[in-house]
């Protein structure tokens, strides 16, 4: 799989190469553009609109050809799963669990989800009843709002219900002076209306000898009788009592003829209620929501309905609806009628309980598998990094969440920047990426520098937990960006045998932007005394970049004698006379005699190393600033570049062109040799950034030169 990126923030140019089904390690020093690779990816896949946002400043300024961000694939990714801050921020560490959406990262699994579809299957007969069934919703709608209607305190019926206050409203028990206005008022359609009308016109009465409403002169009783309106009637109490009726008039076969007639009675009434007439409405409203309930139950039966009971053939027997027994007051033509389809498609559950019973088994052991394995797996991890946590998979407000504890205490942790560290969130949070990733399938993992802030122990427990699992990433195509060799010396090098051939790594070098890879082979990576070894034994290099690296070796082994000492002389372009003045003033009782044949005896040691080394030559050479700088600009490598900079500048750290951080780099920074027992050759594998180089490039360029010098 190829994925060329061009004009993505600081990337002109990429072409990436991945293997699928394996792990692809991408290793570059820091400003190579990473990040950015992780960002462009994932708008190609998910918003490709949002890649205008990675157009670089330069093209932002002036971009005459119209160059654009783009990201093109040679084969379709539909998928991507992202490890990043972001990804921490958004998904992580939840005020009552360690991740969003628990249930599809550690518990559905693929069996589960064929369980799942088995208990369906065996629940179908029921929920086909509910299924596109618009009648049955309605049904269910209006008896919700009539139940809302009867509100009760206790077991009374409250005075503030609608029920209550559309009985005395006026509805029925109009006042006689307003008896005129029976047609407008207890017109159900239109009476709340008509009331907001009036009560809007009546506002402006005062102050005017006309009626509001037709500009007929209006005298003062017509005003009294205009303004009794307003006084009599609370349109919001019309209006609930409307609904009410209307419901009621939807629901009429439902009821009882008994209850249906007292019903008609009740709101029909022109004074208040009596307590025998709100306990009855009590009792019609507990028995509509205990029939309400039945319904939602059936309609919401699932697995996590009937997991917990112990004999599920008794729960679901205790579903039949028994209207004689329990429902009095709804027993009708249609209410038998929707109760028995309902009563039937259980019985016919029934006849198959105990395919139901064994399914609902089988998903009750998966679960409690996946519970195991995960919490196992992860708290397995934790250990072996030194975490003092652990993490625990529950059943909690319908949903199975995950949640964390310490050791040394039993009650789960919330509130978790008080407890974590910003690296054992890290942790937590790459464990659990890796899981939701699994979970939601990915054609390409990325992981975006994972694991470079953590100490050695704790990363390679998290490349064992990320990568050799059996439920890891193994044989996943994952993409990891990363400026830390160590996960490369790891898999490629020292745990080739564990990692096999499921590791590819490549070393990303910038030139101008354009980024190229090199790949990383287990001979790749050796020891830095190797490296100087080949180096030197190589008659295609100078013999300063020889000496150079003769010199590191001299200062890894801790071999500081006088052959490291005769090169430090040469470095520091002291004349033979100067090495001795220095060296006598260091060894009491050197002659010129002594010196002159130690150093003779030294030199030769050396030449047995490095043919034709001969101090006087060299150091012309290293005196000779347009021989430095001859082969300054025939190197390629930044690091040996960096080297022979410091030759040609030797007290460049006096230098006012450099800032006091630069200096610090060129002088030590990139010692890079002291890194790792196991690293990459300097001479292939350009590990100096860029800006560094040219920094020193531009110093070199702008050398004056004369044959003085």
């Amino acid at each position: 799989m190829k994925i060329e990126i061009k004009n993505c923030n600081n990337i002109n140019n990429w072409i990436i190469c991945i293997e699928k089904n394996k792990l692809n390690i991408k290793f570059g020093i820091n400003w190579t553009g990473k990040s950015t690779t992780a960002k462009s990816i994932q708008y190609k896949i998910e918003k490709e609109q949002d890649l205008e946002k990675l157009l670089p400043f330069s093209l932002k300024k002036e971009n005459s050809s119209n160059l654009k961000p783009e990201v093109i694939f040679d084969e379709e990714l539909k998928s991507v799963s992202i490890f990043n801050e972001e990804y921490v921020k958004t998904f992580l560490f939840k005020q009552d669990e360690l991740v969003n959406n628990s249930f599809e990262v550690f518990i559905k699994s693929p069996t589960y989800t064929e369980i799942e579809k088995n208990i369906e299957t065996q629940l179908e007969t029921i929920k086909k009843v509910f299924s596109n069934n618009q009648h049955l919703d309605k049904i269910i709608l209006d008896f919700e709002n009539l139940s809302k209607s009867f509100k009760t305190t206790q077991s009374w019926l409250s005075d503030a219900s609608a029920i209550s206050k559309g009985v005395w409203s006026g509805f029925y028990n109009i006042p006689e002076n307003l008896k005129e206005y029976k047609p407008f008022i207890q017109n159900k359609e239109k009476c709340v209306s008509w009331l907001d009308w009036q009560i809007k016109g009546s506002d402006f009465i005062n102050g005017h000898d006309n009626c509001p409403y037709c500009v007929s002169p209006t005298d003062k009783a017509k005003k009294e009788k205009i303004k009794s309106i307003s006084d009599n009637y609370d349109k919001n109490v019309i209006k609930n009592f409307v609904e009410i009726i209307k419901v009621l008039e939807n629901l009429w076969d439902y009821f009882s003829p008994t209850a249906k007639s007292q019903l008609e009675k009740i709101t029909k009434k022109t004074e208040w209620l009596i307590s025998e007439e709100k306990d009855y409405i009590v009792a019609i409203k507990n028995q509509i929501d205990n029939f309400l309930q039945r319904l939602k139950n059936l309609k919401s039966i699932s697995f996590y309905n009937l997991k917990d009971d112990a004999n599920i053939e008794t729960k679901i027997q205790d579903l039949i609806i028994k209207v004689d027994e329990l429902f009095d007051k709804l027993k009708s033509e249609k209410t038998e009628e929707i109760v028995k389809v309902f009563n039937d498609s259980l019985e016919k559950t029934l006849e198959k309980i105990t395919d139901l019973k064994k399914e609902i088994w089988k998903q009750k052991s998966e679960i409690k598998r996946l519970i195991t394995e995960h919490e196992r797996n992860i708290n397995q991890f934790l250990k072996n990094a030194g975490y003092k946590y652990k993490v625990l998979i529950k059943w909690e407000v319908n949903d199975y969440k995950i949640k964390l504890q310490h050791i040394d205490y039993d009650s789960e942790i919330s509130g978790w920047e008080q407890y974590l560290s910003f690296w054992e969130k890290n942790a937590f949070a790459l464990v659990l990426f890796m899981f939701e990733a699994l979970s939601k399938k990915s054609d390409l993992i990325i992981l975006d520098d994972p694991i470079s802030s953590f100490d050695k122990n704790k990363k390679y427990a998290i490349l064992q937990m990320l990568f050799r699992e059996d439920n890891s990433f193994k044989w996943k195509t994952v993409l990891m960006l990363t400026h830390d060799i160590e996960p490369i010396i790891d898999s490629v090098k020292v745990l080739s045998k564990k990692f096999k051939n499921e590791t590819i790594a490549h070393f990303i070098e910038s030139k101008n932007w354009i980024l190229s890879e090199k790949s990383i082979k287990k001979d790749d990576i050796i020891t830095f005394w190797q490296i100087c070894d080949k180096i030197i034994k190589d008659e295609k290099i100078n013999i300063i970049s020889k000496l150079i690296y003769l010199r590191r070796k001299f200062e890894i082994l801790d071999d500081k004698g006088d052959e490291y000492q005769i090169l430090s002389d040469l470095f520091h372009k002291r004349t033979k006379e100067e090495a001795n003045k220095d060296r006598t003033e260091r060894e009491k009782g050197l002659t010129d005699e002594n010196f002159e044949k130690s150093f003779k005896n030294w030199e030769e040691e050396l030449n047995k190393i490095i043919d034709n080394f001969n101090y006087e030559q060299l150091l012309k050479i290293v005196l000779d600033k347009s021989e430095l700088v001859k082969i300054y600009n025939e190197l390629e490598s930044g690091y040996e570049k960096l080297q022979i900079f410091r030759i040609i500048n030797w007290e460049f750290v006096k230098n006012d062109n450099f800032s006091d951080v630069m200096k610090k780099f060129i002088n030590e920074t990139y010692h890079i040799e002291n890194d790792f027992i196991h690293q990459l050759n300097p001479r292939e594998y350009n590990l100096i950034p860029e800006f560094i180089v040219k920094e020193c490039d531009d110093y070199i360029n702008n050398l004056i030169i004369t044959k003085n010098e």
